[in-house]
């Protein structure tokens, strides 16, 4: 294991515990009178891949920030590894992120920096590890990800599927117990988005870690998860395996896999009948 940079914490976190992550009854919002997350229940077992799926807005990205510690909850307890998150004091945090890989919307790589750069970047911070030895490291993960030959080049020379495979690398550079993923398919076409999903799929399944996925991407995370949760106005609404979301007869369920425009999510914002809205103007 890289010996850390700063200080450690002495949080113990138990990378072998039967979940990774639990969120027990977790209530959030961003002021009193509209809560984002109502009482929310999931548990990610250790070595899965697990989404996050729902229509936007429907706080499946505030579940990360309070799974990663930026967010605590109102009510609830957030558990990863064994560990309340929002118990933790800052040396535990710090301590808690060293340990969670992240790959943002739209991979957020940094522009000025190479491929290279931007992957050796973690190790360069938070470890004391020789520049020959991160050197080595950079292009296994690179190599993994299919990049090696374009370490030098800088992002703005990639196209979007490699500038999403480069931002996972940059991810797994530290073998994270825990990776989670913010749209990872999200503006990339088929053959990119079929090679994002398999290799989070096999990263996961290489480093044994685990994987939180946030995606609208039902066909593809059909192929590459193992459970899936449905979130709608706050709440966990659905959830199963994939072959139990094929099968699946719920309306909210069938609206997202088939692409319903209309259902238990709505086309229409709620307001008053059209009638009565002409003939209050005719008025």
């Amino acid at each position: 294991m890289a010996h850390l940079k700063h200080r450690a914490s002495s949080v113990a976190f138990d990378a072998q515990s039967a979940n990774a992550v639990e969120l027990k009854g977790v209530t959030f919002g961003y002021d009193r009178r509209r809560p984002v997350l109502a009482a929310i229940d999931m548990t990610i077992p250790r070595g899965k891949v697990v989404a996050i799926m729902g229509a936007s807005g429907s706080g499946k990205t505030t579940i990360l920030r309070l799974i990663g510690g930026q967010l605590r909850p109102v009510k609830g307890r957030v558990v990863v590894a064994g560990q309340s998150v929002a118990d933790l004091d800052r040396a535990g945090l710090f301590g808690l992120r060293r340990r969670v890989g992240m790959l943002f919307q739209f991979g957020a790589l940094f522009t000025d920096l190479t491929v290279f750069e931007n992957i050796a970047f973690p190790m360069r911070e938070l470890t004391d590890l020789p520049d020959e030895l991160i050197r080595d490291l950079v292009l296994m993960k690179l190599n993994a990800v299919g990049l090696r030959g374009s370490a030098q080049l800088k992002p703005s020379e990639l196209s979007g599927g490699m500038a999403r495979r480069v931002a996972l690398a940059r991810a797994i550079a530290l073998d994270p117990m825990l990776v989670m993923y913010d749209e990872p398919f999200a503006g990339l076409d088929p053959i990119s988005l079929g090679v994002v999903g398999q290799l989070i799929r096999r990263m996961n399944d290489a480093l044994g870690s685990t994987s939180v996925v946030v995606t609208h991407d039902i066909y593809e995370s059909l192929k590459i998860v193992d459970y899936i949760y449905f979130v709608s106005e706050g709440r966990v609404i659905a959830k199963g395996t994939p072959d139990e979301v094929r099968a699946s007869t719920d309306p909210f369920v069938r609206q997202f896999v088939d692409g319903e425009p209309d259902g238990p999510v709505p086309f229409h914002v709620r307001a008053r009948p059209l009638a009565a809205e002409f003939a209050a103007h005719a008025g």
